[in-house]
Order: structure tokens, then sequence, then C-alpha cells
């Protein structure tokens, strides 16, 4: 199993103290804890799009360029491009960029988004918004593969024999599919014969377990192999310690806060209790065994092989949040790469396209 560390880059008053923090402090705190993933051996970072508070992550490839300069080895995520929001020509131009400039570390993860303050401010409708997804990736999907694209499109200007720079560094990209609630991005996914990421994170298990099982039907409907089917899938939140009561205790503040948030802005409230968040929710909270545990439940109903984990305090102390990431990876990784091997075509470098590799490399 691989791990990545994500985040969504949420700008709200610290939970501690208050105190709203600046704008370029919140973003120097991503910078740090992509660093510190690498520092920590997880295989990915990821940055999300959003398009409306409490989110300041609607640019996600300036995000990720600045930490491909600073790391080396992990691999760049988006979680998720919003295509439905996007011209898929700028969109390959960013991403194509961001692929030469982090030497072919890059991984999307795209969806639709959600939200209707981002939809409003792009002109999306709820009508609209999956066919614009669907025909965004298209387009994006052949502009990564083909030197030049004819496509006749209902939500962007028309293309005809159109050339865009640069070419990718990766031919192809691996794109996974965002699914949260609906079978259109499954589907989506399934007919191109792309692995799927799955939520995991507002609601129970069952949801996306179901999500998930309509996913391998319309992948042997579009007739492909089972053996090259991929799945990933998210967490509500981690926090490891020695003890679960540890655990529970010092999560329980975090827990408390977010829940007094939810209430304040109108955002639905699935678990009422950190006891009930912690055992029906996908948050990793708790011991190491426990955690370990709690994966394997999940991956018997999902049969994942790649995990996010939120890669933000969230309202923990720094000094915990450090301490339950490495115990993570000193205690609970190690266990799982070990028992939950994942397919070696679903990770790595792609190969570079054909007159991309520099000289000497």
């Amino acid at each position: 199993m691989k791990f990545l560390a994500i985040t969504l880059i949420v700008h709200r008053p610290d939970p501690a103290t208050g105190e709203p923090g600046s704008t370029q402090a919140r973003f120097r705190e991503v910078l740090d804890n992509a660093v510190l993933a690498e520092e920590l051996g997880f295989d990915g970072f990821g940055v999300g799009e959003r398009h409306e508070r409490p989110f300041i992550s609607s640019s996600p490839p300036v995000v990720l360029s600045h930490i491909a300069a600073l790391t080396r080895r992990i691999r760049l995520f988006t979680a998720v491009t919003t295509l439905s929001l996007l011209d898929p020509v700028r969109a390959h131009e960013d991403y194509a960029t961001l692929d030469h400039l982090s030497g072919g570390r890059l991984e999307l993860i795209i969806g639709k988004g959600n939200g209707t303050a981002q939809r409003e401010l792009f002109h999306v409708t709820p009508e609209d918004q999956w066919e614009r997804n669907a025909e965004s990736y298209e387009v994006f999907r052949r502009l990564w593969r083909e030197d030049r694209v004819t496509a006749r499109t209902r939500f962007r200007p028309e293309l005809t024999d159109a050339e865009v720079w640069p070419r990718p560094y990766q031919q192809p990209v691996r794109v996974w599919h965002g699914s949260a609630t609906s079978r259109e991005s499954v589907d989506l996914a399934a007919r191109y014969g792309d692995p799927l990421f799955s939520a995991n994170v507002t609601h129970p298990i069952e949801p996306y377990a179901e999500l998930i099982d309509h996913y391998r039907e319309r992948w042997a409907h579009y007739g492909h192999d089972p053996a090259d089917l991929a799945v990933g899938a998210g967490t509500a939140g981690l926090y490891v310690a020695r003890t679960s009561q540890q655990a529970l205790d010092d999560y329980r503040p975090v827990f408390e806060s977010d829940l007094a948030f939810r209430r304040e802005t109108g955002l639905p409230v699935v678990f009422e209790t950190v006891e009930d968040f912690v055992a029906r929710s996908s948050a990793l909270i708790g011991s190491p065994q426990q955690v370990i545990d709690k994966v394997h439940r999940y991956h018997r109903r999902f049969g994942h092989t790649v995990t996010h984990l939120h890669a933000d305090a969230g309202g923990l102390d720094a000094t915990d949040h450090r301490r339950s990431l490495e115990l993570f990876q000193s205690e609970v990784a190690p266990v799982l790469r070990r028992d939950l091997p994942d397919p070696p075509f679903t990770w790595g470098p792609v190969s570079p396209a054909a007159g991309t590799r520099p000289a000497g490399r």
C-alpha cells in the first residue's frame, strides 16, 4: 500500500486560539508539511482545488510547482483538479509545465468539484457540471497524448488541428478519477480504464463501497482486464498515539472544534461524538494496531492499495501532529505495505514522452 499526505488548504481561525493567522503563513505551513512528508517517507503529497471559503487552494499548479522545487522524490498529486470548472487547454498547459518542472512526478486526480459558490463563480450549473467534466477530461486526455487535436466541443471554443505546448514530460500522465457520491465519475473512470480514488471522508463506509462495486462492474462492462484495476481511498482524519485512550483524549478538542464549525456554517453533521467518529468514519485515530486493523477492514470492502492521509495539523499541537506522523510511518505503514502490496503498474513515473527527456538523463 502507498500513502499520500494531502491538504485542501483550509484557512480558518486556529481552533485553539481563535486567531485567523495570515494567508502567507498558511501557505508556508503547506510547504513545510510537504517537505516533512518527503522526509518521513510518504509516497505522495496532494493539494486540493477549491474556489470558495474557507479554502485558499485555488491554484494547485502554483503550489505544487513550489513543492517540486523543495523536494526530490515524493510524487505530486492534485486532489482534485476540478475539470468541470477549467478550460482543458489551459489545464493542460499548466500541468504539462509542472510535469517538466517536477521531473515527471505529477499525478492527477480529477473531479467535477462541488460547492455552490465556486459553480456560480465559473457559471457552471448543477445540470451541466457532469457533461463539462467529461468533455474537459476527454479534451485534456487527447491533448496530453496527441501532437495536434481537432475536437468539437460545447463548453469551450472548438479545436481545429490545435497544437498545444509544452508537450508533457510523462507519456501518458496517470489520471485518477475522484469519486464522492455519484456514478458519473465512476463510469468515466471505468470507460477510459483509469484508476479510481474514493473520497471516503464524509460518510460511513457503505456508500463509498457501493460506488467502488459499481466501478468494478463498469470496468468489466467496458472490457478491461480486472488485473489492471486500481483503487485509492481517503480518510477523514489521522492521529496515532501509543494507546487508544491517549489518541481519543488528544483528538477530542479537534473533533469538537470541527463539529462547532460545521454547525456554525451549516455543513452536514454525520457524526455527533468523537467516539462515533472514530468508530464509524474512515478516520484513523487510535493506537498503531487499531489503525492497522481499521485499514485492513476498509481494504476488505474496497480492495484499495493507495490511501490518503491529512497533512495538516488541523488544530493538533504541532509536536503531537509530527509525533503522530512519525508513529504512523514507523509502526503502521511498514505493516500495511507488507500486508497490502500495491500492483506495480499503479505507481512510479510513467515513461517520458519522445523528445522530452533532457540530454544525459
